[in-house]
């Protein structure tokens, strides 16, 4: 071997050793380990960070973003508010599930898919009356899956298809992963909605464990009809099904600044009508979505629409010296003076029986607010309220959901069909989003995963200077001495096995790039096809099950689903022999050596 080969050995047994330690976080291991290559000399000073440029890095930052909004426009919601009902039986419920994430998943960043569900999948558990944990690993694996179906699923196809361009000179088109990826992730599927979940520790009872839902706030908020609303003429308890399946709870109504005796539930509403209803931030604003409702100060909502570039929700409690402790939102002037609407108290579980804005805030109490994009802080300050961790939430606005999904549906349209670089393209709908406000510009920055970008944009000259200097090579000569004699597609299954080994234990982009320069030097040391060991080593290097470190996808499902690290491979062990039993006959069929 030579100085430069060993270096760069030492460099990423370095890098895989403190990743497996996990004292470290990956993208400072990924990023001290580049600087140290180019002090030593291994990678040239001008090439040091080629990877924050490469089209990897951008697709997978893009991808997130466009992923956030098509959540802000409520095209998930129109989805699984459809589709999700909690009294099925739980292998339906898994089935249907896991099916949703997967197609999520194959446009879409699989990890975002799965960031997207799991709150539906945990409240549909608690709805009945079962354990979050018995769902959360199908569906997990089930969007780790669908990824493998096209280029922008999963970050390990990105990569393999840069790597492809750059070694080959052409890079794979954005459903040339369907065949392979398609078959394994259905044959997948149907083990994880059928069998897998038979295989999942139950534990001794039936509660739930870890459901980051239980510490909501429940508020009790009003929604108004409005003058065009399709719910004029109907009886109150008319929306009672929709509101169940949202997990909301309706209290009663509000017409003309007045309570209606009890529930009210067989009164006909009236465009103006305020629904009074018990809810979570994201429940409440995913009812308003599938009834088109409107906010309960719906001439201050069209205000604030007009004049800004977006609307926020924010929660914040109110202190015993707060501007509005003992006052209501109406006698402060919260929506003339800081154009503010009030959507909703919580307060230690009692209920309010005025209008919300009527009502006396009390210290204690935490408010929902629905602020001008930006302006929270301010608003803030100006009530002297404490502000309660941001938990991400956002306003969704259904009327631009076909918008948002016709510019996403247009841009893959036109990635696949060669017409436009997928990088372009998914630059453009990220464009579009902005300029039609589907998603503010302010929040752009704040749905990219940065340690991720950090981690590719570390990783991939590190790849690159082990490839320049022979070593990807070198690596590929003792792999086929290991497997003297034996026909390619069982050094194919061999490379397969050892990429999906290393990805259990690794972070895949890390695996993905080590390993398809090696696949790819394989192929060419027995005058084969590359691409067979290109697609074997997407496969393997996404389908991570035995550990909850593997895939990120995992990793969110730790704590909510209540597992312990052995868990996983009760049912990642047979997934992953029948991931490989089914995609080396597909890859062979489909890209024939």
């Amino acid at each position: 071997m030579t100085s430069d080969q060993i270096i760069l050995f030492s460099l990423f047994g370095a890098v895989f050793g403190l990743l497996l330690w996990g004292k470290f976080r990956y993208d400072l291991v990924a990023f001290t380990a580049l600087l140290v290559g180019v002090v030593l000399g291994v990678i040239p000073t001008k090439n040091a960070f080629d990877g924050f440029g490469h089209p990897a890095t951008l697709v997978v930052a893009l991808v997130l973003v466009v992923s956030a909004g098509l959540v802000r426009s409520g095209a998930v919601f129109l989805i699984t508010r459809t589709l999700v009902d909690s009294s099925r039986k739980l292998g339906a419920h898994i089935a249907l599930m896991g099916a949703i994430g997967g197609v999520l998943s194959a446009f879409m960043n699989n990890v975002a898919a799965l960031a997207l569900l799991m709150p539906v999948d945990i409240q549909t558990a608690r709805k009945a009356g079962r354990k979050p944990g018995l769902s959360l690993m199908p569906l997990s694996f089930a969007t780790i899956l669908g990824g493998m179906v096209t280029l922008i699923g999963t970050p390990p196809n990105i990569i393999i298809a840069t790597i492809r361009e750059d070694s080959l000179g052409e890079p794979f088109n954005m459903f040339d992963f369907a065949p392979v990826g398609g078959v394994t992730a259905i044959a997948g599927l149907l083990f994880v909605a059928f069998i897998g979940w038979r295989l999942i520790p139950q534990g001794d009872d039936s509660t739930e464990a870890g459901d980051p839902m239980a510490d909501m706030a429940q508020y009790i908020a009003e929604l108004t009809v409005p003058e065009d609303s399709k719910h004029i003429g109907k009886r109150l308890r008319d929306l009672t099904e929709v509101a169940d399946k949202n997990d909301v709870a309706i209290l009663g109504l509000v017409r003309d600044g007045k309570r209606r005796y009890g529930t009210a539930q067989n009164v006909k509403l009236q465009a103006g009508d305020a629904l009074v209803l018990e809810a979570s931030p994201d429940a409440l604003d995913e009812f308003r979505a599938a009834l088109s409702l409107d906010f309960a100060d719906s001439k201050r909502q069209e205000a604030l629409k007009a004049d800004g570039d977006g609307l926020q929700i924010v929660e914040v409690v109110v202190p015993e010296d707060s501007r509005i402790n003992g006052k209501t939102a109406q006698t402060i002037g919260l929506g003339w003076r800081q154009r503010t609407v009030l959507m909703g108290i919580s307060r230690s579980g009692k209920r309010i029986t005025k209008q919300v804005r009527k009502t006396v805030v009390r210290a204690g109490d935490i408010l929902l607010l629905l602020v001008p994009q930006d302006k929270a802080a301010d608003v803030t300050e100006w009530l002297g309220c404490l502000p309660l961790a941001d938990r991400g939430l956002a306003v969704t606005d259904e009327k631009k959901v076909w918008l948002a999904i016709g510019m996403f549906a247009a841009a893959v349209a036109a990635a696949s069909l060669g017409l436009i670089y997928l990088p372009i393209a998914l630059g453009l709908v990220v464009v579009g989003f902005v300029l039609t406000k589907i998603l503010p510009l302010a929040d752009i920055y704040d749905h990219i995963s940065w340690p991720v970008v950090v981690l590719l944009g570390s990783m991939i000259p590190l790849g690159s200077a082990l490839e320049t200097s022979g070593g990807t090579e070198l690596i590929a000569g003792w792999l086929i001495d290991l497997t003297g004699g034996m026909p390619p597609w069982a050094i194919l299954t061999v490379l397969m096995i050892v990429t999906m080994s290393l990805s259990d234990v690794l972070n895949n982009t890390a695996t993905t790039i080590v390993a398809a320069p090696i696949g790819i030097q394989m192929a060419q040391t027995l005058n084969v096809n590359p691409d067979p060991f290109l697609m074997a080593v997407a496969v393997a290097a996404s389908c991570a099950f035995l550990t909850p470190i593997g895939h990120k996808n995992n990793t969110l499902i730790l704590g909510p689903g209540g597992y312990s690290f052995g868990d996983y491979w009760r049912m990642g062990l047979p997934l992953e022999i029948l991931v490989v039993a089914v995609s080396i006959p597909a890859i062979l069929l489909f890209w024939p050596l």
